[in-house]
């Protein structure tokens, strides 16, 4: 007989998602106490609600770390579904909520509200690596390894950009390519995929007034700099300010109602202002840790699904990251990408911390350490990560 080891979960893994977390409260109240007392006369308004939803976190992290990760295979059917039928009636007039033109959200009883795409992202993730562990070398061929991934993201894309919602459609598609990449895909046909796909991201790109004006602000945001430009130049005036020591944790000038969408989608220009160079280094370096701890959590997977399933997770969370720091610094065309585990919005940081909570477990198993993979052991029960035979 022969058994799966298991250890604690990553204590430093875990760290950065707290400290993350917990920071993300101090820099939403910071951020967000102005506009909150001009729209509700109560500055603790919007960091009252990220709190709910970081104890509603807390507890999703918790019972994602003490689920045996192979449990999602069985639920992917299910949570795949799910996640296709919320992004049509989120769509649907008196189910869906509209919020700056974007119908996003769906409302529970008028009190809680969530992102059905946040899902998506996660089932997306969970039919990948089941469906890329299933296919083993199958993935380099062409129909059998990429077409029907490529079909169900498309068909998500489509949903998405009904919202719309440009900048997640761009995080599914990163997903996609990334974990195909992972697992074996040919470079020529991810290659030949993207080529045929760049046209259909151009018009898209090009076919709305206001994305076409967001992409003429990227490239000269002084051009009109009290229209079009003024949301890059804001958030640029705001990171100029911080200096190397930032002008104090509540000091910034940007978020008296000068900068947009300060608490949420640019919440890492008033981080940039209030805390200044070393601020910003500190904070990245906690996603450096979270992205290092998460890797090597993936890398030492005891099985096939366990990797892709971390790779999945790593490249959504890395990615959005490193896009919403872009559009914020000016580097890339803004869209509307919230800062993980910092920004505020209560469905994202919920479905992050349950993510985190499957990195967790995926962590308290790994080559080198009596493990072995369950997959190649007849009558092994990959669930449970028991005892074999």
């Amino acid at each position: 007989m022969s058994e799966l080891h298991r250890r604690a979960p990553d204590s430093l893994l875990l760290f950065a998602v707290l400290a993350l977390a917990g920071f993300g409260l101090v820099l939403i109240y910071s951020a967000s106490s102005v506009v909150a007392l001009e729209m509700v006369g109560d500055a603790a308004y919007f960091v009252k609600r990220q709190m709910m939803w970081f104890g509603l976190g807390l507890a999703g992290m918790w019972i994602a770390s003490r689920i045996h990760y192979a449990t999602w295979r069985r639920l992917t059917p299910a949570l795949l579904l799910l996640a296709a039928v919320l992004l049509v009636l989120v769509l649907v007039p008196g189910i869906g909520r509209v919020i700056n033109g974007a119908r996003r959200w769906i409302s529970i009883g008028g009190i809680l509200q969530f992102q059905p795409v946040e899902m998506a992202k996660l089932a997306l993730i969970f039919y990948l690596a089941n469906f890329l562990t299933n296919r083993r070398d199958g993935v380099r061929s062409f129909q059998l390894g990429l077409v029907p991934p490529v079909l169900l993201l498309g068909l998500f894309c489509v949903l998405v950009m009904r919202q719309p919602d440009m900048g997640s459609a761009m995080i599914l598609v990163l997903i996609t390519f990334t974990m195909l990449f992972a697992a074996g895909a040919r470079i020529i046909h991810l290659l030949g995929v993207a080529v045929a796909g760049a046209p259909i991201v151009l018009y898209l790109a090009l076919h709305e007034e206001y994305r076409r004006e967001r992409l003429l602000a990227f490239l000269n945001p002084w051009h009109d700099a009290q229209g079009i430009g003024f949301h890059i130049i804001q958030s640029l005036l705001a990171i100029g300010s911080g200096g190397l020591f930032g002008l104090g944790l509540g000091g910034s000038h940007q978020k008296f109602l000068f900068l947009p969408e300060r608490h949420t989608d640019f919440i890492f220009a008033i981080l940039a202002e209030e805390l200044g160079l070393i601020g910003v280094a500190l904070v990245i370096a906690q996603y450096v840790l979270f992205v290092a701890r998460s890797m090597r959590a993936a890398m030492r997977a005891p099985d096939r699904y366990g990797a892709l399933l971390g790779a999945g997770l790593v490249s959504w969370i890395a990615g959005q990251t490193a896009i919403n720091i872009g559009v914020v610094s000016g580097s890339l065309p803004v869209t509307g990408v919230p800062l993980p585990f910092l920004s505020a919005g209560g469905t994202s940081l919920f479905v992050l911390m349950v993510a985190a909570g499957i990195l967790l477990n995926l962590s308290q198993y790994g080559r080198g350490e009596a493990v072995v993979d369950v997959e190649r052991v007849p009558g092994a029960d990959p669930v449970r990560g028991g005892r074999v035979s």
